[in-house]
């Protein structure tokens, strides 16, 4: 039962149609059987019906017109009245094209090659169709390709001769004017230099230009590209191809200048469409249709590259995915969405007028009729509606382009007068480096993109470093840093187009001289920082291992260490800005490090097997399992840090892999070890990875490799030293078969449970701890790992009571504490200490890297506070009572009588 409301508003939209607009007029007198449909029924039914054709006698060309007249009847009628949204407009509009296309493109393969099938010639969208949102009078922007392996054709046609017949035949039928009007106005000149090509080009050709020789513009074109009639696959197959050219896996804020010149240029090309009112233009002027749809494919281009859910092709599902993923400000999105609906709304009210692909808002008694069509008051109640959105369209675009006028001055005098303003204490040395900079002597700013882009991050970049703790350490690191760069386009970009970047790269500058360094060699790692996904918490060792498997899954080994070592250097350099950002504690950072080291094990030496076995095979019911020690073990790796690694393995007796070049147990596994060790350490041409230190395994580095489980056995408890006992405190499984590890670890927990020779153990742990001090004495007072007092006392107090009580036998340091102290062997004062003396380490490793002699005066401040402590006289005062009481426990455990 249809509503009287409802009845009264279609008939309503009938009347407005039928008296401002002459087409849909003609149109309701035409197809009056279709106007009924919807006045009682409603759009969806009229829909339905416009979609219907019983003049199946017609040929192509003529039954696609008049489908096209009764669709823009349907569509009109149900916009005018309010029941169809503007997404259900183009989305109609956009489905038919499609169609049309296809069925015109059928047509032409038919009268050449008749029965063969629609294959070897594919029909790509862009622009307004290819993202499903055509307007209701628009040209269809398309790109023919063909195949020249399967284009149909005749015996004696060349393929590129008969592809273009092909695409002459399919422009002609869907855009041939005749008394029904037409289906479709074709532009094909969005294909590669339209100027010189033919209309119809080989699939390869294509791919090697969009590879090589593509413009800008084309970038952000191909965001919306689909494959929409045709050999569909065929189109698939192609943007599969191009894919990495649209989408860039570095964050891309070239993409900003790209895009802000095409629409400088456009509103100079269409000045008098630029000021808002009568003959403005809906599309090209400024805050209009175009600059929305600019607005939004940046954000795309920028970040789009590494979060694929970005790639909406339509403007409005666009801006949703950006405002959900925080990359666009929700009200932001929000408005730009409505001034969006508001202006393709307009538009499509005045091409309904006489079915003319016009943009501009007309004036005097034309711009009446539109207004009254879409049932306004008036005109001025129509512009009055359009204003605020074409301002926030055109605030949220000019926030784009307005910044990148600013550029420091080139006379001396004045450059420093504005360093000074800045805040720079030293203007002069700031000025001297600028002039340096700017003789483009650095490999990285010798392009002239690359030295405008530089003069437009100055202005962002500078007082930000003006204001950290030491601005003349940080130039220097930036200097070094634009000096190591291999190409600082990309990088100058990102730091203009994102002034939060700068204020890290100041603190990264003036705090971390090993990120910094970092940075040098891979500029790209600052793209991870963009968002506050960098800052979240690292995910577990299961996900992680899950994750590095799928990234190398399909690589061959080297392909697959080269990206292992871009991810876990992505990784690292994220935690370390959570370090000294106090995202998060120093401790919980430590077993951050830890775990993705030991991930990475778990990845490497997979992966590894994976290509060692299609040499030398497997062998049946043997294993490999990588065990950590040292800090590693104890989940406590800080930036710095080495791998403290053993193999040891398990095989039958006499057992053999079952490769084309087999080995007995121990050489195959010795040699499987090696190439794990390898993995892990070699640097490549994506880097380092860890640097990696077997010297624990038995015998040190006169031992083999990898040992098997039952010799490891027998050495640890007839040869092993009580240091080596003391180190095997800390060891964990941590890479191998699941069952394999827990044989490896029951094994150890017995070993370290065996009855001993306690004060043998005290004695022998003392001559140890003495003989440390003297060959590997402290760097200075700030050394709490060899400094007396420090890390490494504690840990012998822990080991020496581990291996004499067999309480808290743990390898994290922590939990092992926990146990002492709760069997009254530890003070509560122990894991407080720990925990310091820790955080310390791990903050000192980052900010002061290399040997710790001295603290800068510029990082006290920020070391102190990220070891939980007011100032830098409080932190010492709390490590010097730390250590006094570690010190003291460290003398009561090793005199113990007991």
């Amino acid at each position: 039962m249809v509503s009287d409301l409802s009845a009264s508003g279609r008939r309503d939209a009938i009347e407005r149609a039928k008296r401002w607009s002459p087409f849909l007029r003609g149109l309701i007198e035409r197809h009056a059987g279709l106007a009924d449909t919807f006045e009682v029924r409603g759009s969806e039914a009229a829909l339905a019906s416009a979609a219907l054709c019983d003049d199946t006698d017609l040929i192509v060309g003529s039954r696609l017109r008049l489908a096209r007249q009764r669709l823009a009847l349907a569509t009109a009628l149900g916009d005018l009245s309010g029941e169809l949204s503007l997404e259900a407009v183009t989305a109609a509009l956009s489905n038919f094209a499609d169609g049309a296309i296809h069925a015109a493109l059928a047509q032409a393969i038919s009268e050449r090659t008749p029965e063969e099938p629609v294959v070897g010639l594919t029909v790509l969208a862009l622009g307004k169709l290819g993202s499903r949102e055509l307007n209701y009078s628009s040209d269809v922007d398309l790109i023919l390709l063909f195949d020249p392996e399967t284009l149909p054709r005749r015996a004696r046609d060349e393929p590129g001769a008969a592809a273009t017949r092909l695409g002459r035949r399919l422009v002609e039928l869907l855009q041939e004017r005749t008394a029904d009007g037409y289906v479709a106005r074709v532009d094909l000149r969005l294909r590669p230099s339209p100027e010189v090509t033919p209309i119809v080009l080989p699939v390869g050709a294509a791919i090697s230009y969009y590879e090589s020789s593509a413009l800008p513009w084309e970038r952000a074109a191909f965001i919306r590209a689909r494959a929409a009639a045709g050999d569909r696959a065929l189109g698939e197959r192609f943007l599969d191809e191009i894919r990495p050219f649209v989408w860039r896996r570095a964050l891309d804020f070239g993409a900003i200048d790209d895009i802000r010149d095409i629409s400088l240029r456009i509103r100079d090309h269409y000045a008098q469409g630029q000021q808002f009112g009568p003959g403005y233009d809906l599309k090209r002027g400024r805050g209009g249709i175009r600059e929305a749809e600019f607005f939004t494919q940046v954000q795309q281009l920028v970040h789009g590259g590494r979060e694929p859910v970005l790639r909406a092709p339509a403007t409005l599902d666009a801006l949703a995915v950006l405002s959900a993923a925080g990359r666009l400000d929700a009200a932001e999105a929000a408005a730009i969405a409505g001034a969006y609906r508001a202006l393709r709304t307009a538009e499509h009210r005045v091409q309904m007028i006489d079915d003319r692909q016009e943009h501009r808002l007309p004036s005097g008694e034309a711009l009446e009729a539109v207004a009254r069509l879409g049932a306004h008051e008036d005109a001025a109640a129509l512009l009055a509606e359009l204003c605020p959105h074409v301002e926030a369209v055109g605030r949220s675009f000019d926030s784009l382009v307005t910044s990148r006028d600013r550029r420091l001055s080139n006379d001396p005098d004045l450059l420093r007068s504005e360093l000074a303003e800045m805040g720079w204490p030293e203007p002069a040395e700031a000025a001297r480096r600028i002039a340096e900079w700017r003789t483009g002597k650095s490999r990285s700013l010798r392009s002239p993109a690359a030295r405008t882009a530089f003069e437009a991050m100055l202005p962002t970049l500078l007082p930000r470093i003006a204001a950290a703790s030491d601005p003349l350490r940080a130039l220097n690191r930036l200097s070094d840093v634009i000096d190591r760069l291999s190409s600082g386009l990309n990088f100058f970009r990102l730091l203009e187009a994102r002034p939060q970047l700068a204020d890290l790269l100041a603190l990264i500058l003036a705090q971390a001289p090993a990120l910094a360094d970092q940075l040098a060699q891979r500029p790209t790692l600052l793209d991870g920082l963009i968002d506050e996904s960098s800052l979240v918490e690292i995910p577990d060792v299961e996900t992680l291992t899950a994750r590095g498997t799928a990234a190398v899954a399909n690589d061959p080994l080297d392909a697959a260490l080269d990206r292992i070592r871009r991810l876990v250097g992505e990784r690292r350099f994220a935690l370390g800005v959570q370090l000294i950002t106090a995202t998060r504690d120093p401790i919980a950072l430590a077993e951050g490090y830890s775990a993705l080291a030991e991930a990475t094990v778990r990845v490497i030496a997979a992966k590894v097997e994976e290509s060692f076995a299609e040499t030398h095979g497997r062998i049946e019911g043997g294993h490999l399992a990588v065990v950590a020690l040292g800090r590693f073990g104890g989940r406590a790796l800080t930036h710095a840090s080495d791998l403290d690694l053993i193999f040891l393995f398990d095989a039958p007796e006499g057992a053999r892999s079952d490769g084309p070049r087999p080995l007995g147990a121990t050489d195959y596994y010795n040699r499987l070890a090696s190439r794990i060790v390898a993995g892990l350490s070699v640097q490549t041409s994506a880097g380092p990875l860890y640097d990696v230190d077997t010297r624990l395994r038995p015998q040190g580095e006169q031992g083999m490799l990898a040992v098997s489980l039952e010799a490891f056995a027998a050495y640890q408890r007839t040869e092993a030293w009580t240091w080596e006992h003391l180190a095997l405190c800390r060891a964990r499984p941590l890479a191998g078969d699941a069952v394999f590890q827990d044989k490896v670890a029951d094994l150890i927990r017995t070993i370290l449970a065996e009855p001993r020779d306690h004060e043998k153990v005290r004695r022998d742990a003392a001559a140890m701890r003495d003989d440390m001090a003297r060959h590997k004495p402290p760097s200075g007072p700030f050394d709490v790992k060899l400094g007396p007092g420090g890390l490494v006392d504690l840990e012998f107090t822990v080991h020496v009571l581990q291996l004499t009580t067999g309480v808290g036998l743990d390898p994290r340091l922590e939990q092992a504490i926990a146990e002492l102290t709760a069997a009254g062997l530890l003070d509560a004062k122990a894991d407080p200490d720990l925990r310091l003396l820790s955080r310390f380490l791990v903050v000192l490793r980052l900010v002061v890297p290399g040997k710790a002699a001295d603290v800068p005066d510029a990082s006290r401040s920020l070391v102190a506070s990220l070891c939980g402590q007011a100032d830098w006289n409080a932190l010492m005062a709390a490590l010097d009572e730390a250590r006094a009481r570690i010190g003291a426990r460290w003398e009561q455990v090793k005199e113990s009588k007991t």
